[in-house]
């Protein structure tokens, strides 16, 4: 196992590569962004505007997706009060909800005056989904995943807003199996965040998972993304969210998270955490390595820091997240930590204490 020698990802990361200097590819995309020239991007995205407002008279010119996060509300500042564009905002319900997160959501179109179009997906379905996926995957949002890209292009296609507004590339910034920077989102159709599995390996209906499907003809859509633009900070977003009545779990008090490093980031639902998590059974890192990256690459953290993070927190399962999990899915407790122990990568891994952690020949790679 080897890790970046500038940040704290490992090789282990999916489609994730080094230079000769081993220097992993985010890096090196960290690197071309400032060379950018931002007011030339601003401009491509001004003449984007213009070619779709109004295009549907005093109808919607434009969707965005959203969450309700704090990058829902950049985007929507971007395109409504900076570009003037007339917005449908489109977004698939939580099956649970931080107080702290419908606050956000709610206060999302309350602040910036824009309609929502939120789809609740059928509870007994995705609950089902939810527990196939997590046994046979290990990732349980799968469905819900799979939903949140194939929902808004079905729903542009019908309502004629071919301009779809997605936040950042995250193939380009973070790593994934497109590294190409680009504006059109049609890339995430194969980003592998939603793995390909056919649909005939599920116990379902067709019927059941319509919001799952995507249109067989996207080619009228152009659905691109805002970091292609703008540059792209989820932690400076964060704090023009909060001039917006944007919360974070550190300004409610209402849930501190373990095994995190901020407080600000996908709060919305507890129980979604046990997806992300799941990457340290499997691939020996987690949200701890994922934003001391992104912190190391905005200076926002030295990688001595990072490092000693990584080994202390990035394992932790957050307690809220597990117990939300499980009342959802009714998956019992020892199913859970069965599947957990069938997915972890014993290369790279050892239990102490009852825990998976890594080997300490693993963390001392990753002291470099």
């Amino acid at each position: 196992m080897k890790y970046c020698k500038r940040c704290v990802l490992p090789d282990t990361r999916p489609y994730v590569k080094f230079d000769s200097d081993g220097v992993c590819y985010p890096c090196r995309a960290a690197e071309q962004i400032k060379k950018t020239n931002w007011s030339e991007r601003w401009k491509e995205l001004e003449s984007l505007a213009d070619r779709y407002r109004g295009m549907n008279g005093d109808y919607y010119d434009c969707m965005i997706t959203v969450s309700g996060g704090k990058d829902s509300y950049y985007q929507t500042y971007l395109m409504k009060e900076k570009l003037g564009m007339n917005p449908l905002l489109v977004s698939i319900d939580n099956f649970s909800w931080t107080d702290t997160g419908r606050h956000n959501f709610e206060n999302l179109s309350a602040e910036f005056g824009v309609d929502v179009h939120t789809l609740s997906l059928n509870g007994k379905i995705c609950k089902q989904l939810f527990r196939e996926a997590f046994f046979k995957l290990g990732s349980p949002t799968w469905y819900f995943d799979k939903a949140i890209y194939s929902y808004p292009l079905q729903l542009a296609e019908k309502l004629n807003l071919p301009l779809i507004v997605y936040g950042e590339d995250t193939s380009f910034l973070y790593g994934g199996p497109d590294p190409t920077e680009t504006p059109s989102a049609k890339k995430q159709l194969t980003n592998d965040v939603v793995k390909p599995v056919p649909w005939d390996e599920w116990n379902c209906s067709p019927k059941d998972v319509n919001p799952g499907m995507y249109p067989k003809d996207i080619r009228r859509l152009n659905p691109v993304f805002l970091s292609y633009y703008v540059p792209w900070s989820g932690y400076r977003n964060m704090e023009f969210a909060r001039t917006r009545g944007f919360r974070t779990l550190e300004d409610t008090g209402e849930w501190i998270r373990e095994g995190f490093l901020e407080q600000y980031d996908q709060i919305d639902c507890m129980g979604y955490l046990v997806h992300p998590w799941m990457k340290f059974p499997k691939f020996g890192h987690a949200r701890v390595t994922d934003v001391a990256s992104l912190w190391i690459r905005e200076r926002r953290m030295t990688r001595k820091a990072a490092v000693e993070h990584v080994i202390e927190d990035d394992w932790r399962l957050d307690r809220e997240a597990y117990h939300d999990f499980i009342r959802f899915t009714g998956i019992s407790k020892v199913e859970f930590w069965n599947t957990v122990d069938k997915f972890a990568n014993k290369d790279i891994l050892e239990k102490r204490d009852g825990c998976w952690r890594l080997k300490p020949s693993v963390e001392e790679m990753l002291h470099g």
